[in-house]
């Protein structure tokens, strides 16, 4: 993606406040061996920009003053109410060193499992997002995550993921293969199986002849 950002001269409190009211939004570039950057950007732009999914997990093309730069968007300031973009970070992009992002994914195939279709089962996403590691080049915008193989009692951990070429996830905390997708059996669907019991118990009794009299006592 590309975006066009303008140099900025002046900093400070009042001089962002006064850029937010012409339309523009502050933010800064840093990274690399170039010292950081001040820089203005359209908040329309932007904030259009930021609806997408691949603005946060792309390399983007930032063009400031006709000349361009890789860069990565690192930190968005966002105003508690209101529709406005306070601030923006980017990092500069060395072709060469690695980058550590989060990377979405995108479940497809649930509604073809043999979970879903019929075992009475939903497919419960875990995880939503990846922390990986790999050159810019590598960078996907997403990692697909089939769920077409799914059975009830099943579930989808990190080391059964086919990540891309170059790309390596990274798994925080002790549990270095967690669970990206867990199958779940829906309520609805065991209430059923729970009342077929009792019925085919009182189905299985001998029933009693009809019109039959109590033995009299002696």
């Amino acid at each position: 993606m590309k975006l066009v950002a303008f140099e900025r001269a002046k900093q400070g409190t009042g001089a962002s406040r006064r850029l937010r009211i012409t339309g523009r939004t502050p933010g800064i570039v840093y990274g690399g061996a170039t010292e950081p950057q001040l820089i203005e950007v359209d908040h329309n732009a932007l904030w259009h920009a930021l609806k997408k999914e691949a603005f946060h997990a792309s390399v983007l093309d930032m063009d400031i003053g006709g000349k361009e730069q890789k860069v990565l968007l690192r930190d968005v300031q966002v105003h508690p109410f209101k529709q406005l973009v306070l601030h923006v970070d980017f990092q500069r992009v060395d072709a060469n060193t690695k980058l550590h992002m989060k990377v979405p994914l995108h479940f497809v195939g649930d509604d073809q499992s043999v979970a879903v279709k019929s075992e009475g089962c939903i497919a419960n996403h875990v995880i939503s997002e990846l922390d990986v590691l790999c050159l810019p080049a590598d960078l996907p915008e997403f990692i697909t995550v089939d769920l077409s193989g799914l059975r009830k009692g099943s579930s989808l951990h990190l080391q059964d993921l086919p990540l891309p070429k170059g790309v390596k996830a990274i798994a925080h905390g002790s549990d270095k293969n967690p669970v990206v997708v867990s199958v779940v059996v829906v309520a609805a669907a065991e209430a059923p199986a729970a009342e077929a019991a009792p019925a085919a118990d009182a189905a299985a009794k001998p029933a009693g002849k009809a019109g039959a009299k109590p033995a009299a006592k002696k």
